[in-house]
């Protein structure tokens, strides 16, 4: 299979040009390496190219936990995010971090987050145009059943990423044509938040038309009829939020209230999703903690399981250097495992969030015991057996413990700064070691049943049906083996949202569809916690503090941050109006 080259692209125009005149082939859809150059008609005559080609849309639409965030000021146009990072539920342990792009972005500097946009809007829009190219073509296509596939999952990745536009940019330009503006000046006009639902959704829905509920495993991955419904109901779940109604400006929201209307349709189309009989939650069987803690664990380790609707596909060998494998393992390791990254460390605010079982009450003198089960297998604490390895995040008697030491010789090895590493996603068999080519093959998953669930428990509760809202609750809380609750509140929804979907990226998104981004994603109003622990003549003090104390790494979130700034030049050419308060720079 095969992706396409990619492009250092700064505008959309350049992107449609490079889109027109570009094909690439790789080996197959985790591969990074770029093969010689192929003409588009060997790829609409050959069915394997045709697959590869395809492939292309699935290998950038997300790099999953395949981050990058250099240090050299004159590399941070290639950095790659995690989202969650920039959360309130993770941090990151290296320092550097924070003088390169990802502390630029933390801290709202204008001049990264117009890169970033940047460099998002051009990517998205490339794979449009690769899109609108095969559409140009389609019809040369000789096998039937093959071009009935590809016809439906190219609606879906066009539905795809104009989705991830819509909700970074608001509305944009709506191109489903190939153009070249060196023959032919078009421009395009700015969509309304109801043309870029209706056009979402069209797509969408003809992607469900055309897709099978699942594929043969030689397919395994591509996108589905779930897929496509899970798209068309996370679009109106979006629309639906109230932050986006009563908008001035059509591109930003809707001009009147639909939030009910929206509502609505999400219900209809989680419906939809529902009736298709394909997807459920894993069961857990165990019933003691550990096993508890192992079993849910397992289940996103699991590739393609039942409970999966769409996941980013990596490669199983986890060969990094040559294919499309990651380093979570190792970016998330303590340095009793020889990391030396710290990427991905969980936050005191997070392990708050985590109620207590079986009835018990908090006991801050043991404020690991009794709580979620989740939170086991979601976070690894001080004491916690990691690989038989005992956690030490405590300083005994003025030694600090194995899991806060830096791991070798390098000034810049990074542990914890939060007092906890991650659980969830890692792999505990997977070696780390000082041999970076293998690293890890997690697919990441992009959404699930569980996320289906909250998202219609969230719609039921907002048209007072709190009964259906209590029970897909309980379902996802039974799964782990809590009590069921007797009763729901808005809060308690948030809550268990916040639990199940830990570290995933729509725990990012939230805050932006609730109209919290800005009390929640600033250290003023939300600095992210840290937690202390001292061993001392056989005594343990556990002692909370802010994380980022000081001027420069205190997180700043601005009003103009729900919507990043348009590419300038393409503000320029198009004629149209720029996101609110951005400023060229």
């Amino acid at each position: 299979m095969t992706k396409m080259k990619h492009l250092n692209i700064k505008s959309l125009a350049a992107a449609a040009i490079a889109a027109t005149l570009t094909l690439s082939s790789c080996n197959n859809l985790f591969d990074d390496a770029p093969n010689n150059k192929i003409s588009e008609e060997a790829v609409w005559g050959n069915s394997m190219l045709l697959d590869e080609y395809a492939n292309g849309w699935y290998r950038n639409m997300s790099f999953g936990f395949k981050t990058l965030v250099p240090t050299n000021a004159l590399l941070k146009g290639l950095s790659r995010y995690y989202m969650p990072w920039f959360g309130d539920q993770l941090s990151v342990g290296k320092n550097d971090w924070f003088n390169a792009g990802y502390g630029d972005i933390l801290k709202a500097n204008e001049s990264s987050l117009s890169l970033w946009a940047q460099n998002t809007w051009s990517a998205y829009y490339t794979q449009i145009q690769y899109i609108n190219t095969y559409f140009a073509n389609h019809d040369v296509v000789a096998d039937q059943a093959q071009k009935q596939r590809i016809d439906g999952e190219a609606h879906f990745m066009r539905a795809y990423y104009y989705y991830l536009l819509w909700k970074k940019f608001g509305g944009v330009f709506i191109i489903d044509r190939t153009f070249d503006p060196l023959t032919n000046a078009e421009k395009f006009p700015r969509a309304s938040y109801d043309e870029m639902v209706e056009f979402i959704v069209s797509e969408a829905d003809k992607a469900a038309a055309l897709l099978p509920v699942e594929h043969e495993s030689i397919s395994l991955g591509r996108a589905t009829r779930g897929a496509a419904i899970m798209l068309k109901a996370k679009t109106y779940f979006w629309a639906s939020s109230q932050v986006f109604q009563n908008k001035q400006k059509e591109y930003l929201g809707f001009t009147d209230d639909k939030s009910s209307q929206m509502l609505a349709k999400a219900k209809e189309a989680y419906d939809e999703l529902f009736a298709l009989g394909k997807y459920s939650l894993i069961p857990i069987a165990a019933d003691t903690q550990e096993g508890i803690k192992n079993e849910y664990r397992q289940i996103f380790l699991t590739k393609n399981s039942q409970e999966s609707i769409f996941e980013v596909q990596h490669s199983d060998d986890g060969d990094y250097a040559n294919k499309f494998g990651h380093k979570l393992d190792r970016d998330a390791a303590s340095p009793f495992f020889t990391g030396t990254t710290a990427a991905y460390t969980p936050t005191h605010n997070h392990v708050k969030e985590y109620g207590m079982r079986d009835g018990k009450t908090y006991d801050p003198n043991n404020p690991y015991e009794n709580r979620d089960y989740r939170f086991y297998a979601n976070v690894l604490y001080n004491g916690a057996v990691f690989h038989n390895h005992v956690m030490d995040m405590a300083t005994t008697d003025g030694v600090k413990g194995v899991d806060i030491t830096p791991y070798g010789t390098s000034t810049t090895a990074a542990f914890t700064r939060t007092g906890y590493y991650l659980g969830k996603f890692v792999d505990e068999t997977q070696t780390i070691d000082n041999n970076d080519t293998y690293a890890s093959s997690q697919n990441f998953i992009i959404w699930r049943y569980a996320e289906a669930l909250l998202d219609y428990a969230e719609v039921a509760f907002r048209i007072n049906d709190h009964a259906t809202a209590l029970n897909c609750v309980n379902q996802i809380r039974q799964r782990v083996h809590m009590h069921p609750l007797t009763s729901i509140t808005w809060d308690e929804i948030v809550n268990e949202r916040r639990i199940e979907m830990a570290f995933e990226e729509t725990t990012y998104w939230d805050f932006f569809r609730w109209g919290t981004a800005m009390e929640k994603l600033n250290g003023q109003t939300n600095p992210l916690k840290c937690i202390t622990i001292t061993v001392k003549n056989g005594k343990t003090t556990y002692k909370e503090a802010n994380l980022n104390r000081f001027p420069g790494r205190i997180r700043v979130f601005q009003e103009k941050q729900y919507y990043l700034p348009i590419p300038w030049s393409d503000v320029r050419y198009h004629g149209v109006e720029q996101n609110p308060d951005w400023t060229e720079v």
